[in-house]
């Protein structure tokens, strides 16, 4: 007899109760643009990938992480600090460090081992963590698992952040928030952020891991659109996983925090490292984000558009210019029911339910990416107006 059977069962009951169960969908196939895909069986249009750039199936990264795998093969057999580390990975390092304006960046095999590395490398008990109320569960784990002093403010709201820092303590001050909430959609305000730090001594971290690729000038994240640099955010994570349209993650700033990571960080430290085609495959990656701008302005334009007319549509929506397009439908049975009704219609769009975003406030969260046609947001906003009023103005129980 199984003794875990019980307890467990009775836990998985509970969370069914609650609509809260989470079933996998097998994918099995995808086109090169990664939006056209087969969900177990059935032809789909995907609005729910953050390969926001559709860079994941380009013919120049593909090209690149097959010949790397020629050369390397398929695993690179060690951590970075035994045997695995190779010329691929010392090379976009150099990249990353140089697209970020940092003097170094160190890659992570996923942007949770990053995050729980630089927060517990550097802080420790008597220090201070603040933690934005929506930060990533990744940076909330981080700041628990630190040992550090764990407060959280109001979410996006600087001002009371900058109180909490003048009350003042013993330590390091370390003031965390992701830069693009993956959740909301919306945009950390970094400037008020950054001179509550200054004023204080904190040192800001910056999660970039939704707005690296997309937002900013030329693409260089939240930390360029709002107009900072090294000095004001000397922290920043970016993930590989998203607009970059591979996998993992790094951290970029000074020469002594990236030795910090090297040195002690334990998540760096004991894991293997990325695959050196995955490597190569990024590196590629990135010369297609500098030469093909486009792709930056289309999936915005398909962003603008759908918030014109969803509007229009009299949907719920957030606060967000980023490709993350929440529409709030209250309570995990609406949630459920709108993305059911969607799928029938041959659109992937999953229900984000709690612990996932607070009580209340289950959602669709769509995602656009420059793969996208202009037809493909239209085909979207017709199954949305053709949701039953009760789901498409939202359940607010």
């Amino acid at each position: 007899m199984d003794p875990l059977a019980g307890p467990l069962e009775a836990g998985l009951s509970r969370l069914a109760a609650s609509g809260r169960v989470r079933r996998r969908s097998v994918l099995e196939a995808r086109s090169a643009g990664g939006v056209h895909v087969r969900v177990e069986g059935t032809p789909m249009l995907a609005f729910c990938s953050n390969d926001y750039l559709g860079l994941a199936g380009h013919p120049l990264v593909v090209a690149a992480f097959t010949d790397a795998a020629r050369e390397w093969g398929v695993g690179s057999g060690a951590s970075h600090l035994v045997s695995g580390h190779c010329r691929e990975h010392h090379a976009l390092e150099e990249e990353l460090a140089d697209f970020t304006g940092r003097v170094r960046a160190l890659l992570f095999s996923t942007g949770y081992m990053a995050n729980l590395a630089v927060v517990t490398s550097l802080l420790g008990r008597g220090d201070r963590v603040f933690m934005d109320r929506l930060n990533h569960a990744s940076l909330l784990d981080a700041g628990l698992a630190s040992g550090a002093r764990f407060a959280r403010y109001p979410h996006a709201d600087a001002a009371a952040l900058a109180a909490r820092l003048a009350e003042g303590g013993e330590g390091r001050a370390m003031v965390v928030t992701d830069g693009v909430f993956s959740m909301d959609g919306d945009v950390a305000p970094l400037g008020p952020l950054a001179a509550a730090c200054r004023a204080q001594g904190a040192w800001l971290f910056v999660d970039d891991a939704h707005g690296l690729g997309v937002l900013g000038e030329t693409g260089r994240g939240s930390l360029e659109a709002a107009g900072l640099g090294a000095e004001d955010v000397p922290i920043l994570m970016g993930t590989l996983g998203k607009a970059l349209g591979t996998f993992g993650a790094f951290v970029a700033g000074s020469a002594a925090l990236v030795e910090t990571l090297l040195q002690t960080g334990r998540t760096y430290m004991y894991t293997t490292a990325l695959p050196p085609a995955v490597a190569a495959a990024t590196r590629a990656s990135l010369r297609v984000l500098q030469d093909e701008p486009s792709r930056r302005v289309r999936v915005l334009e398909h962003v603008a558009h759908f918030r014109r007319e969803a509007g229009r549509l009299g949907l719920r929506l957030m606060d967000s210019r980023t490709p993350i397009q929440p529409v709030v439908l209250g309570s995990e049975a609406a949630a459920l029911a709108a993305s059911e009704s969607l799928r029938a219609q041959g659109l992937w769009v999953p229900a984000i339910r709690p612990p996932t975003v607070p009580a209340g406030s289950s959602r669709l969260r769509i995602t656009f990416s420059a793969a996208h046609e202009a037809a493909d947001v239209d085909r979207l906003l017709d199954a949305l107006a053709a949701l039953p009023d009760t789901v498409r103005e939202g359940d607010p129980t």
